[in-house]
């Protein structure tokens, strides 16, 4: 039986969805994400069969209410992103004292709003590169009272849709940037793109001041960097684990 996988920016595009800021609804979100990695054609039965963890059932079902999710339903739907290990007792010590303070406490009862599980998934992208010290300072300049998402810079959910997106041009789709030129070697070539595109990005943050657009794209080339740093992890990992198994190694 299938299941699911999803890009950085599906997730991303699932969280928009849930606070309302596009038109898109979950369903429609994660049945586009499903036909593109199935390589299927609007199959709804495929979609329909497919073994989804119960946080995407959770999700796919209408409601009126403000979503929030358990510490448990994050972990779940974190590991539903490529190459992301989310392990429940790490985010558990992320919350209790690693971000404490970046995260703050579950706005709903004892559950987290979509901003908390978004700033979670910004948090375990920073870690491939970055310690906790370094990941607390970059994302305090860009949010400020955890507790009052209104005076953000830049809020955590448009903030991970955005070096998502540009993430998603350069794994998932071609580098017009990159075709057909013959100078610089690959990396200047995609530093170059990710610092284009990254400022291609401003028209989108709404309301942020001039003076603090180079703040917002430092942090969003740092984002992106260390995105790609964790894709080439799980890319080494995956090569060293198939290099042994064909030589019989455990």
């Amino acid at each position: 039986m299938k299941t699911f996988n999803l890009t950085r920016k599906n997730m991303a595009d699932l969280l928009l969805s849930l606070n309302g800021t596009t038109y898109r609804t979950p369903l429609m979100v994660l049945q586009d994400a499903w036909n593109i990695s199935h390589n299927d054609e609007k199959s709804v039965e495929s979609f329909i069969s497919s073994d989804m963890p119960p946080i995407v059932q959770k999700i796919i079902k209408p409601t009126k209410r403000e979503i929030g999710f358990s510490l448990n339903e994050i972990v779940s739907l974190g590991n539903q992103i490529e190459f992301t290990n989310f392990p429940q007792s790490t985010v558990q010590n992320w919350v209790k004292r690693d971000v404490k303070e970046l995260i703050g406490s579950p706005q709903f009862g004892k559950k987290y709003t979509i901003e908390q599980a978004a700033m979670l998934f910004i948090v375990e992208d920073l870690k491939a590169t970055l310690d906790f010290e370094s990941i607390r300072k970059v994302l305090t300049l860009v949010f400020n009272n955890i507790e009052d998402r209104t005076d953000d810079i830049v809020n955590p959910t448009d903030l991970y849709a955005a070096y998502s997106s540009v993430f998603d041009k350069i794994h998932h789709r071609s580098l017009p940037t990159m075709k057909g030129s013959a100078t610089g070697s690959v990396n200047e070539l995609i530093d170059q793109f990710i610092k284009e595109e990254c400022k291609r990005l401003f028209p989108s943050f709404e309301g942020v001041k001039e003076e603090n657009l180079n703040i917002v794209l430092n942090v969003l080339i740092v984002s992106v960097f260390t995105v790609q740093s964790a894709f080439y992890q799980a890319a080494t990992k995956k090569y060293v684990k198939a290099a042994l198994t064909l030589q019989g190694i455990n």
